[in-house]
Order: C-alpha cells, then sequence, then structure tokens
C-alpha cells in the first residue's frame, strides 16, 4: 500500500514544527505525489491560522510547490463551530484555498454559548470521564452531518475522536455529498467494528492522512495499515494509494460559483 499523497500536514501556522517547504521536502523524499498544508482553522484559540496570514501561507505553498516539484495544496482544517455544523470557510474565503477538512477540536471559539457548553464543554468532560451520554453522541452525529450538508468538505478529519459520534451515520452522510472519511495515522479514532460497518453499509470513500505536526511524519500511516491489516477492508475504497489520487468536492463545487 504506497501513499500518493497525503492531505493533512501542519507547520508553524498552527500547531506543526516545520515549515511548508521542510514539509514539502519530505513529501518528494518520499515519492508523494500531493501534499495537502491543511493548518488549524480561525477559530482555534491557541493553534489556529491567523486571517492576516493568510497571504504569506499561500505564498509558502506556491514557493514549495515550484522548489520541490510536489503539487503543494493551500489548505485548511476548520473547526466544527457547534450542532449546526458551521465551519469557518465563508464564500470570500473559497478561492484562496485548494482543500477544506474539517474536524472536531477543542479549545475552539463559539458563536452560542449553548454550543460551548453543550457540544465544546461536554466532549471534553465526556472524554475526561470516558463517559458519554447517548444525547450527547446523537448531538455530535448532528454536528457532523451537518457540517457535511452545510459546507463543502473534502473530508472529515479523525472522526468521533473526543467527539463520540453515530459513525455509519455520518458516513452515510459524507457518501451522499462526496466528502472523504479520513483514516487518521495519528489518532486512533475509528474502532474496527466501526471501520466494517461503514465499508459494509455505505458507499462512502475514504483518505489515509498523517495529520503530521512535525517533517518527519509526513506520509506516515502506521496507525491505519495496523488496523487495516486485522480486517477484510476494500482497498479500492480509499482513493489516495497505489496511484490513484481523490476527487476533491471542494474544486468541484467552487467551478459552478
Amino acid at each position: 500500500m504506497i501513499l500518493t499523497g497525503d492531505y493533512h500536514t501542519h507547520t508553524p501556522y498552527s500547531h506543526g514544527k516545520n515549515t511548508v517547504a521542510e514539509n514539502a521536502a519530505r513529501a518528494k523524499e518520499l515519492g508523494l505525489k500531493e501534499l495537502g498544508i491543511a493548518d488549524h482553522g480561525f477559530s482555534h484559540v491557541a493553534f489556529g491560522l491567523r486571517r492576516r496570514k493568510i497571504d504569506s501561507y499561500i505564498a509558502d505553498c506556491r514557493r514549495a510547490e515550484e522548489e520541490y516539484g510536489v503539487k503543494v495544496l493551500v489548505g485548511i482544517e476548520a473547526n466544527i463551530q457547534g450542532v449546526d455544523g458551521k465551519a469557518e470557510l465563508t464564500e470570500k474565503d473559497f478561492e484562496k484555498f485548494d482543500l477544506y477538512l474539517c474536524g472536531k477540536h477543542v479549545f475552539v471559539f463559539y458563536d452560542k454559548f449553548s454550543d460551548m457548553t453543550k457540544y465544546g464543554c461536554a466532549n471534553f468532560f465526556a472524554d475526561k470521564f470516558h463517559r458519554a451520554s447517548q444525547k450527547l453522541i446523537e448531538r455530535n452525529t448532528k454536528a457532523y452531518i451537518n457540517a457535511i450538508k452545510n459546507n463543502p468538505l473534502d473530508a472529515i478529519t479523525h472522526l468521533n475522536y473526543l467527539c463520540p459520534a453515530n459513525a455509519l451515520e455520518v458516513a452515510k452522510c459524507a457518501a451522499d455529498h462526496g466528502t472523504y472519511i479520513e483514516l487518521n495515522a495519528k489518532k486512533k479514532h475509528l474502532t474496527d467494528e466501526e471501520l466494517m460497518q461503514i465499508a459494509d453499509k455505505t458507499s462512502a470513500r475514504f483518505i489515509i492522512d498523517s495529520d503530521a505536526h512535525a517533517a518527519e511524519r509526513v506520509g506516515d500511516k502506521k496507525i491505519v495499515e495496523e488496523q487495516l491489516s486485522r480486517l477484510d477492508f476494500p482497498l479500492d475504497r480509499i482513493d489516495n494509494i497505489d496511484g490513484r489520487t481523490p476527487s476533491f468536492r471542494f474544486a468541484e463545487y467552487k467551478k459552478h460559483l
């Protein structure tokens, strides 16, 4: 299983250690065709990409692509900001970005107090005490589904990490809208049972990403390979391995604006 592209890597623009160029150099070394720079969204309190730095961010990606010959996508890993599925990019932002990932994170600014308490804080404490109510699971499922429906997302990142939801229902929605389910090689997020349910009962498609916060981890897929080795998983459903490259929803959406 050879990775064609790694679409979820971070830099010092958010929570990463190495520069865009250093990530691109590592991608070239590994023979990757494409690299996504997907720093955390604007609403992340401590580690979000700042709007005032977007032009510099884009310039760094374009220079790295020219220097290393790897296609470098200007991306963002947006934050789900509440049960209504709001994410950070507006249509005014769309022309600046090539790749639109989205996931649940902690320490995010919320628009509504109810989202901060019933979504943000509720998940934080559910993780700390290893206990999630059915109501919270339903709320999280609704948040994921609304995020997919209301935003042209390319992929949901680390589904169910720090945010337990009905993964099958989320995947059904993702399949309907052309959003990928990410298999994240940094965080254990889907159980074997959840992953096989998605594969068996939906037409959802997948990408494997490193979620690298350092250049040395760009292209890493070890955790995912270990999980898939235990399962009878259809590898032809993964669109960034063995020469395949994904057909991303965001790029197609922008053609019709």
